[in-house]
């Protein structure tokens, strides 16, 4: 009776065993996915450990990390989705004259994330309450770099008391989305979705697997992971409401400014042939605009250098940085002016 039952018993189909035997495979590879980024993500921080400290700045910690001695102190703001060590190479050689200070934005590299909109006006807030979180006290001379070149703007149109100088670093226009070829919105909007996919499988550690985690141990220690990958998205989504902020900051007056601008003979990789002489000669335009912000700006073109002139001409960044220091000293120096 039992051997007669059991034969009317439906056995499952192939192709539900094949299902469940994929399903299988595939939360294992999660599984294992998810121990070899946490893994690896322990062992790059624990052989890489941050440089500098933290400070609490309303219920999440920011980090920040400073060298050198003297004033004004030099702020070093990265670019979208970087973190402080885009800033090493020349923060060594800038701690040689004064007191300077690079820092992780909320979310990126080092720092919690904030529950706050990741705007420019925001970011400025979040830099000036870490600041005093710190200890570092004013005059500053802010570097922004890219996109971190709204985020000091947009500070020193709120402190502007705390700012003695400032050097834009192939710095973003607020304008450049509308005068940018219409093409490269379509490429933007590519980027961002696979920006996008990155962060979401970086759990998983397939950017890790793909080798597109940097190839440099202290870097890919801050930046390789899940936090910094999503803020940088955020960032990304938040960019036009950043570029009004921006925009609506105005001149900056008198305020000793040097603005360095990349060499346009060596365009962006990423960029189509077709693409690339008309965004360079509007962005060459645009470094143009932002040098005159200050009736004492100028305008450097990095030779031999692409977008991220602290790395491809550390020398320049330097550089630019003493002018600056030099012509704000001068003015802290000089006597008050007779009524």
């Amino acid at each position: 009776m039992t051997e007669t039952a059991t034969a009317f018993v439906p056995k499952p189909s192939l192709f539900r065993r094949i299902m469940r035997g994929l399903l299988v495979l595939v939360l294992v590879l999660a599984v294992a996915g998810f121990l070899y980024e946490n893994i690896s993500e322990a062992r790059d921080r624990r052989f890489n450990p941050m440089l500098g400290q933290s400070f609490d700045v309303g219920g999440y910690k920011m980090h920040i990390h400073c060298t050198g001695e003297g004033s004004p102190t030099v702020i070093l703001d990265s670019g979208l989705g970087d973190s402080y060590v885009t800033w090493l190479g020349v923060q060594s050689q800038i701690a040689k004259f004064t007191r300077v200070c690079s820092y992780d934005r909320a979310g990126l590299g080092y720092s919690d994330s904030s529950p706050r909109p990741r705007t420019s006006r925001v970011m400025a807030e979040e830099l000036h309450a870490l600041l005093q979180a710190a200890g570092i006290a004013p005059p500053y001379v802010l570097v922004g770099h890219s996109m971190g070149g709204y985020n000091v703007r947009l500070y020193t149109s709120l402190h502007r008391n705390e700012i003695t100088g400032m050097v834009l670093v192939d710095a973003s226009h607020p304008d450049q989305e509308n005068r940018f070829p219409p093409a490269l919105r379509s490429m933007e909007a590519s980027w961002q979705r696979e920006a996008e996919f990155l962060a979401y499988t970086t759990p998983l550690g397939i950017p890790r697997l793909l080798g597109v985690c940097d190839e440099d141990p202290v870097r890919r220690a801050a930046d390789c992971n899940f936090n910094t990958a999503q803020e940088g998205i955020k960032e990304m989504k938040a960019l036009t409401q950043s570029a009004a902020e921006t925009a609506a900051t105005g001149s900056l007056g008198d305020l000793p400014l040097a603005v360095l601008s990349h060499d346009p003979d060596k365009p962006s990789s990423e960029l189509p042939a077709d693409l690339a002489k008309p965004t360079n000669q509007a962005w060459e335009k645009m470094q143009e605009e932002l040098a005159h912000l200050s009736t004492r700006g100028t305008l450097t073109i990095a030779r031999n250098s692409g977008h991220y002139i602290q790395i491809d001409r550390p020398d320049l960044v330097v550089e630019a940085v003493h002018t600056v220091l030099d012509q704000t000293r001068v003015q802290l120096s000089a006597p008050p002016s007779k009524p």
